[in-house]
């Protein structure tokens, strides 16, 4: 009896030690890939004192957006790759008009070729509008031939920054659509987050030295970084990682890179447009080789005809290799978020694609805080049920064409 009762012991204590063990080694993973993402990809310093909110859809968004820039005391910077003409777009500016009438500074800035490509433009009678309340407006790179170089390199974060406290970051733009959809792919999916601490500060000068770069201004001082509200702010730890041709060229696609290389149980993406440069492609294949659980879902619609086939194609591609990809049936999802190992994840405006990695400004955070990693995971998970997952049977059922339209789409994944 004696015996039996030391090996129960025994045991316990061994599953006891590997139960620490394991805890241990999730805790240090990410603050590794912390390390790493700051030394390796040459990312902004760590924050570690923000309080994060996620904004799971276009409503929420603009409903808790709006509210804060009804606050605002100083002032409202924005920064969108496109501010669509339509009701949500006017009353934003009807808002952000009656702060200037308080003394509120204003500044928005937004992409030339992304305002040209949505259907409901800022025109020149728009923009003579809105600066006639007093709101400074500029249009980012406009492509005047033969400057054909204009045409890339384009601006596709967005940002909000509001009293240098509060700050707005993600994959929505300025658009109804982002509240209730488009008839040709139904509802619009995106994510948000709010944030205070000081990772505001650092999209505040992000935002300060696009602006000065475009206007030829030198804005700045101490009234757009104020000392941040202890009240205001928190404990998550999270990176903003910034892609800035000619500067910061590598960071985007160094930093998913770290990240998949260094996930250690599971991998979760939702993207948009998934056709990944060759790094970030190449470190899904290890991970995929190395047992990790690789998920990856993307939309069975697109508001951009072409590139769906081609996304399908290289998912269908990992999907032979070991990962499980789900087409996401219920409308459009556009967002741009991974979890890895359900302790850190990255929201942002990135795609997965080689304009985001290799030609446009983005910005992403990485957060190394459990609970939003859980939030956003089960997002993923409640998306699943709204999925078709892809298996070789649902491959087969392609059509030849799409499928020959796909290969072609991913042959060319450089221009994309």
């Amino acid at each position: 009896m004696i015996i039996i009762k030391i090996k129960k012991y025994f045991l316990l204590c061994l599953l006891l030690i590997s139960a620490i063990g394991g805890f241990a080694q999730n805790c240090n993973s990410d603050s590794i890939v912390l390390n790493i993402l700051e030394t390796e990809c040459s990312t902004m310093p760590a924050t570690h004192n923000n309080n994060i909110k996620i904004l799971k859809n276009g409503a929420e968004k603009f409903e808790d957006m709006f509210a804060e820039i009804a606050k605002a005391k100083h002032h409202v910077h924005l920064d969108y790759f496109n501010f669509r003409n339509d009701s949500i777009g006017n009353a934003l500016f009807d808002l952000l008009a009656s702060k200037v009438a308080e003394g509120v500074e204003v500044r928005a800035i937004f992409d030339a070729f992304g305002n040209s490509s949505n259907n409901q433009p800022l025109k020149k009678k728009h923009l003579k509008a809105i600066r006639a309340k007093g709101i400074q407006i500029h249009k980012f790179k406009p492509a005047r031939f033969p400057y054909i170089d204009k045409f890339f390199n384009r601006d596709h974060r967005k940002i909000v920054v509001i009293d240098g406290r509060i700050a707005y970051m993600g994959g929505i733009n300025v658009a109804d659509y982002y509240i209730n959809g488009l008839p040709e792919v139904g509802d619009w999916h995106d994510i948000h987050i709010r944030i205070e601490g000081d990772a505001v500060n650092q999209l505040q000068d992000m935002f300060l030295k696009l602006w000065n770069k475009s206007t030829k201004q030198n804005v700045g001082g101490e009234q757009y970084f104020p000392p941040v509200d202890s009240v205001l702010s928190g404990d998550k730890t999270m990176i903003i990682v910034d892609r800035t041709p000619n500067e910061t060229p590598k960071q985007m696609r160094c930093a998913y890179a770290v990240a998949i290389r260094e996930a250690q149980k599971s991998i979760k993406i939702i993207n948009p447009y998934f056709l990944p440069t060759h790094k970030v492609k190449k470190e899904l294949k290890k991970a995929i080789k190395r047992g990790i659980d690789v998920e990856i879902m993307i939309s069975a619609k697109s508001d951009i005809p072409f590139t769906p086939d081609g996304s399908i194609y290289v998912a269908h591609s990992m999907m032979k290799r070991g990962a499980e990809v789900f087409l996401f049936d219920d409308g459009f999802h556009h967002s741009k978020i991974m979890m890895v190992d359900s302790l850190f994840c990255t929201v942002g405006s990135a795609n997965l694609d080689s304009r985001s990695l290799r030609y446009d400004y983005e910005v992403n955070s990485f957060i190394f805080d459990k609970e939003i990693t859980d939030s956003l995971t089960q997002i993923f998970e409640n998306d699943k049920e709204r999925s078709t997952k892809l298996t070789p049977e649902v491959w087969k059922k392609r059509s030849c064409w799409r499928k020959f339209v796909g290969w072609l789409a991913q042959l060319l994944t450089p221009f994309l």
